[in-house]
């Protein structure tokens, strides 16, 4: 019998297919098209000849933790122990699967807040626990009402994804006060933070649970190489967490994989010496000003976007269309491949919205908005 009796294959992996089909520009799956940064191939040439191509140390290599470490101080100002409140993963993917399978048992409950990323269920779904999916509101912000009628004593845990894949949509310093006031409620919930865009957001700062004293010790905080250095297909990144939810997921993470790829981990160690993270807010702010600019006099209407890659385009002045319908025909027939947004919910809500991955060259974007136009 079938885990998953009613998966089926996922939308991301449908539209890169009809990209290919099409020959379509695929602003569909979010990752970049441009070339990664000179040094670090150059850095990944230097490391293959050392002496790093054998098993790292389960939780990371040592030397990157550190790294990581450094990295979260002078983001955040969170001092943590390297050895026993970081864990690199293979991926924020394999991260927040762990943090599930080590943390939630038979019988809980887990909130999710939608349009969801599509890895929460499948974990939650594993231990025979319960998704309690509440939608957000119409502008992307938490329905806090919603979200603490749900609550109760079968919650182990709460996902929030900040900054929201897919709207965009960054938290506010009000949400964070509502999530600690309703915690002091529930002493037992855990927070699993998905901040794999952290150092993509543009008007307003990102605000991460690392710098949130009342959540840091109940939190599992998950970010992405992957994201931030354009580097998707290294499948690399890291968990922060308190020393007494950290070793659960250690237990956990040394039969999933064992450690992470080696010479990734050596290369990125050398790289957080002279990677600017404070230059990528900006670079991606360039693309997403440049993309809305091409698309401004399209029939598409553009919502906020203040972080991640990410741009929500309304095309209720286009076709009265499903959303998943008209993503199908955006490739077919206009060579874009874009994603729709009812597939982020449990119920599947059209809202006739669909969202562009930005994180494309210049060009890319230029040639997308040519085909968009012509709707």
């Amino acid at each position: 019998m079938s885990k998953f009796p009613g998966a089926s294959e996922s939308i991301f992996t449908t539209m890169s297919k009809m990209a290919q089909q099409y020959q379509a520009i695929n602003l569909a799956q979010g990752f970049p098209d441009f070339p990664v940064d000179e040094r670090l191939t150059d850095l990944v040439s230097k490391n293959a000849t050392a002496n790093i191509h054998q098993y790292m140390p389960s939780s990371g290599y040592p030397p990157l933790l550190g790294k990581i470490a450094a990295t979260v101080a002078t983001s955040y100002g969170r001092i943590l122990n390297p050895d026993t409140e970081i864990l690199v993963t293979a991926g924020a993917t394999q991260g927040i699967f762990t943090a599930i399978q080590a943390l939630v048992s038979q019988h809980d409950e887990v909130i999710l807040l939608d349009p969801s990323y599509d890895c929460y269920v499948a974990p939650i779904a594993l231990v025979h626990a319960k998704p309690i999916r509440i939608p957000l509101q119409s502008d992307f912000t938490p329905d806090w009402n919603a979200i603490s009628d749900a609550m109760n004593a079968k919650t182990k845990m709460i996902i929030i994804n900040n900054p929201q894949n897919p709207s965009g949509k960054i938290w506010s310093e009000a949400d964070y006060l509502q999530l600690e006031k309703l915690l002091e409620l529930f002493p037992n919930v855990i927070v699993l933070a998905d901040e794999v865009y952290e150092y993509i957001t543009f008007e307003n700062a990102h605000l991460s649970v690392n710098s949130r004293e009342k959540l840091r010790n109940r939190s599992v905080v998950i970010s992405s190489f992957g994201k931030t250095f354009h580097i998707t297909g290294w499948k690399t990144g890291y968990a922060v967490a308190p020393e007494h939810l950290m070793a659960e997921l250690k237990k956990v993470h040394q039969y999933l994989l064992f450690s992470v790829n080696s010479l990734a981990q050596a290369v990125l160690h050398d790289y957080l010496d002279i990677a600017d993270l404070t230059a990528l807010a900006p670079f991606y702010q360039e693309k997403r000003n440049l993309f809305r600019t091409l698309l401004a006099a399209s029939r598409f209407e553009l919502l906020p976007s203040e972080g991640t890659y990410f741009q929500l385009a309304s095309y209720a002045a286009i076709s009265g269309e499903n959303d998943v319908t008209f993503a199908k025909r955006l490739v077919a027939d206009f060579g874009v491949a874009a994603i729709p947004l009812s597939v982020f919910y449990e119920h599947a809500s059209d809202q006739k919205l669909i969202r562009f991955c930005f994180a494309k060259r210049d060009a890319t974007l230029v040639k997308a908005a040519e085909r968009l136009g012509r709707l």
